[in-house]
């Protein structure tokens, strides 16, 4: 466990500084968060990378569990709903371990085919999962006691295309920036995990 404590550590940051700037616009189409979440991605990649898979899934878990902390305590405090938690928790539980599964697909090829393929396919997978659980107006009848009415509002897409429910320009705000973030990621995802296996090979 001491070896992917760092990782554990790392992504409890990314979670919770993510439950609080997600409140926080930047913009007419983004929070804070969007910035800050995509880290969690970079944190698995590099457990899977120079740890393995079963590490990369308890780091994962470890974030799954902060953040179910997160909401509750959000919750308490008025700053988020049920059906929000619900859409964080089922987005990065299965977006992370979508990560994992792509990353060990493409393991054996060059260094940065696996972070980033597996950043892209877990970030569509997030984006989509949270944007449609937590807004979209078809889980209405689920959530009755959530008013999503608001991110149901027609306006043009990114305040420019068709017509679309507010919620899917949010999302594809969010989604344009995990993209531009996975691709950023790979220059500290490649000096770190170079960093941890020359430690790993010293240790030996």
């Amino acid at each position: 466990m001491s070896r992917i404590l760092p990782g554990v550590i790392a992504m409890a940051i990314v979670v919770v500084a993510s439950n609080i700037l997600v409140q926080h616009l930047l913009g007419d189409w983004l929070t804070w968060g969007a910035l800050t979440y995509p880290v969690a991605f970079l944190v698995t990649d590099i457990m899977n990378r120079v740890y393995g898979a079963a590490a990369a899934r308890k780091v994962v878990f470890a974030g799954f569990v902060v953040g179910i902390l997160c909401s509750i305590v959000a919750a308490g405090m008025d700053k988020t709903t049920l059906r929000i938690a619900i859409a964080s928790g089922a987005a990065f539980l299965s977006a992370q371990l979508m990560d994992i599964s792509v990353f060990n697909k493409l393991r054996k090829y060059n260094w940065w085919l696996p972070p980033l393929a597996a950043s892209i396919a877990g970030s569509v997978l997030d984006t989509a999962v949270f944007f449609t659980i937590a807004f979209s107006a078809t889980l209405t009848s689920v959530f009755p006691a959530d008013d999503v009415s608001w991110a149901n509002e027609l306006v043009p897409l990114l305040g420019h295309g068709p017509a679309q429910p507010l919620w899917v320009s949010l999302a594809v705000a969010d989604w344009m920036v995990k993209m531009a973030q996975a691709i950023f990621a790979l220059v500290p995802f490649r000096i770190i995990v170079g960093n941890l296996i020359q430690k790993r090979a010293q240790m030996h």
